[in-house]
């Protein structure tokens, strides 16, 4: 599970930088201030949730943290579809946030399932 954490870190980090140049270009080229936000605050707070995860005070803490990044990473989803939908972004950049985006909700959905098993049951 070690492997696939720190591999969430750098992924969620790195789709995170991503998302920050996507917003200038896309308030600063495309003048789309609104959605471009919400994919800003949806899309950086991914890496932000696992990195805080990191330091979690327990397995349900990090879970929790695990969870909340799952659920932005869903929402970011769909400002990705709907920026490519009303085209604010064209086929190829759409389809390589969706690349990355797609790879962080496996891993995220796979850490999630591993720590919710992990769970003692009450």
């Amino acid at each position: 599970m070690d492997r696939v954490e720190n591999n969430v870190y750098e992924i969620t980090s790195e789709f995170a930088i991503r998302i920050v140049k996507l917003y200038k270009y896309l308030t600063e080229e495309k003048h789309e201030y609104i959605m471009s936000k919400q994919l800003f605050r949806s899309g950086t707070s991914i890496g932000a949730n696992t990195f805080e995860g990191k330091n979690a005070q327990s397995r349900a803490d990090f879970c929790n943290k695990m969870n909340i990044a799952l659920k932005e990473t869903t929402e970011s989803g769909f400002w990705i579809d709907l920026l490519h939908k009303t085209d604010y972004l064209d086929d190829v950049l759409f389809e390589s946030f969706y690349k990355d985006w797609n790879r962080i909700m496996g891993v995220l959905t796979k850490i999630v399932k591993a720590t919710k098993n992990e769970q003692p049951t009450r």
